[in-house]
């Protein structure tokens, strides 16, 4: 079954130094665009992260320091993949709670907002465990009955991602073939943030964290200003902060 599109959707993977999104930075990015007429344009690049690759991150993924020493900077290549994505939808396997936000994150400490409000996020991971609650191995043989050779590569993870989602399409009836509507069935509640620290509960945004868990952010910044400054200040995800300044900034309006 193909895939319905009404505009462009990228489905990508990240090998990353870590799983600290605030902090760690790609190694690898792999991604497949797939338009509406169902053509398909791929961009896998290596990348410098500038900073040292820890060794039990290099035995996940096999990119050791001296693989990317001569490899560009996302700085250096930022625009590159910021005009292959273009105004495209985006899509991957556990990509809201990892590589979404790492993403982002990068694109932030350049000044390049990409727009989350006005793409679709479809997360093959979430639809799987909601459907059979495993891994992209294990989805991989169950629904396209093939194994993923070359594992943790950022290519060969991500072209398993993107079959396991046609497998999923054909496997359940109740599966619209829409992408608007896998956003909506794959995404973790309905978060302000990529980090998670924020949640819209009835259309308003509150924290998800902390002492003020439950409480609506307006009401926390307007009663207790230095909350503000210590998240802005503290060691929280770029796209966290770049979402309170708006908030803030709407109050100011």
């Amino acid at each position: 079954m193909k895939l319905e599109l009404t505009k462009p959707i990228v489905f990508f993977d990240l090998e990353t130094t870590g799983v600290n999104v605030a902090l760690d930075r790609i190694v690898e990015i792999g991604m497949i665009k797939v338009s509406p007429d169902g053509t398909e344009q791929t961009l896998t690049m290596r990348i410098n992260p500038t900073i040292p690759i820890p060794k039990e991150s290099s035995e996940i993924h096999g990119i050791y320091d001296a693989d990317v020493v001569n490899a560009p900077t996302f700085e250096q290549k930022a625009q590159e993949v910021f005009d292959f994505i273009g105004n495209a939808d985006l899509g991957g396997y556990n990509s809201n709670r990892f590589d979404v936000p790492v993403l982002v994150e990068e694109f932030l400490r350049l000044g390049i907002d990409i727009n989350l409000e006005e793409r679709n996020l479809v997360d093959v991971f979430k639809i799987f465990i909601k459907k059979e609650k495993r891994d992209l191995t294990t989805a991989y043989k169950f629904y396209c009955n093939k194994e993923i050779e070359n594992a943790h590569s950022a290519e060969a993870d991500i072209k398993a991602t993107y079959e396991v989602l046609l497998g999923q399409l054909e496997k359940y009836d109740d599966l619209p073939n829409n992408v608007h509507f896998l956003h909506e069935f794959s995404k973790d509640n309905d978060f302000v943030d990529l980090g998670q620290r924020m949640v819209y509960i009835n259309g308003e945004p509150h924290f998800n964290f902390g002492k003020h868990k439950g409480r609506l952010v307006k009401d926390v910044l307007n009663r207790e200003p230095s909350y503000y400054d210590w998240m802005i200040k503290s060691e929280f995800p770029l796209h966290t902060k770049f979402q309170l300044k708006k908030i803030k900034k709407s109050m100011s309006a």
